[in-house]
């Protein structure tokens, strides 16, 4: 796929304006960028401080001016030599989605917001008719501007893995911590890091008979893997090893709490089925984490399926609530029952799903091909 240049006429308008934690013209660069557009041509003397695009190895070119667009595509093409085809014009302050930016490439037309402004971004071809934008886009171009872009910033950002409790509290009560860290020496990774070893934590608690700390750690465990997560997407900071710690972290958190339960029920009553259920529970999530290592796998190489979803739906921290309110209750004996039980249904079905997908794979290629 061919690239489209991209010129940004809006350094004076954005590189002093903050938005959650970056300058506005460094989130232009990189989301520009992730549209697909290069090369990316700034219309400025001097070089400004950009860390994150710098960081992620994205080359910017500068031009010292750019003439009247009366003739858009003309008058660009002579101010920069290697424009010969319509480019990208982003030329005012503006927060915008990479699927707003890659819409408008491939329309060729204009940029309006959900509320029907024109926005500052448009292909130099013109002609092509409104791009309708995503819920983030919107203008920049005052202190208020900036607070309703940040708003709408952090409310974009979530998972596909989020389940109700992940949205509702989780999430929400996460997010008063990642506007603390953003300005904070701490990488994602290392928060993750955080998450699990209170996960951890909370396993051990269960195991020493603490059920209702225990149960307390593992919500706070969940609240602070939401931040890692926030932390990723609004400075630009995804990476496949974050994905892999986060997964992993998820899984060593699991085995920690349903060994904890057992062992900690089991001393309380040594009669109950506790321990048994508890190494069912761990059994079965690590049977569970093979079977989405092999979605992930395969995801990697084009082939995911709905099952995704499955795993999505299945694999989320909502449970921390139902653990709390099964501590507090006194029944946490139930809890285990279910988890001895379902961690077992979730892999068998898993792994079924995936056998007839592998099964349909051949007929998908036909048809694709």
């Amino acid at each position: 796929m061919s690239k489209v240049t991209a010129i940004l006429d809006c350094v004076a308008e954005t590189n002093d304006v903050q938005i959650a934690g970056l300058s506005l013209l460094d989130r232009l660069i990189v989301t520009v960028h992730r549209a697909g557009c290069a090369p990316i041509c700034l219309i400025t003397e001097t070089g400004p401080a950009t860390p994150r695009a710098r960081a992620l190895g994205i080359n910017i070119t500068l031009a010292s001016a750019i003439p009247e667009l009366d003739e858009p595509a003309l008058t660009l093409a002579s101010a920069i030599p290697e424009l010969d085809e319509p480019a990208l014009l982003i030329n005012g302050g503006v927060l915008v989605e990479t699927a707003d930016l890659q819409q408008v490439i491939k329309s060729g037309g204009q940029l309006f917001s959900t509320d029907y402004v024109r926005l500052p971004v448009a292909m130099t071809a013109g002609g092509a008719g409104p791009v309708s934008a995503g819920k983030v886009a919107t203008p920049v171009t005052d202190s208020t501007s900036v607070r309703e872009a940040e708003r709408r910033l952090w409310a974009s950002l979530g998972s596909s893995a989020d389940g109700i409790v992940d949205r509702f509290l989780n999430r929400p009560l996460g997010r008063y911590l990642s506007k603390i860290l953003i300005r904070a020496p701490f990488s994602p990774n290392q928060v993750s890091i955080v998450s699990t070893l209170v996960g951890i934590l909370s396993g051990w608690s269960f195991a020493s008979g603490y059920f209702i700390s225990g149960a307390l750690l593992l919500q706070l465990s969940a609240i602070i893997d939401c931040v890692d997560g926030d932390l990723a997407r609004v400075l630009y900071k995804e990476s496949r090893l974050g994905k892999w710690l986060d997964l992993v972290g998820d899984q060593l958190v699991h085995v920690a709490v349903f060994a904890g339960i057992g062992f900690g029920l089991a001393r309380s009553d040594p009669a109950s089925p506790a321990l048994a259920l508890g190494i069912s529970a761990v059994l079965g999530t690590i049977a569970s984490f093979a079977v989405i290592v092999r979605v992930m796998q395969r995801k990697s190489r084009g082939k995911a399926s709905s099952l995704e979803k499955l795993i999505d739906a299945t694999t989320n921290r909502d449970f921390s609530l139902l653990v709390l309110l099964f501590a507090i209750a006194g029944q946490l004996d139930l809890f285990l029952w279910m988890a001895g039980i379902g961690v077992h249904l979730f892999w068998i079905i898993a792994l079924c799903s995936q056998w007839q997908d592998a099964g349909r794979a051949p007929s998908i290629l036909e048809k694709s091909a």
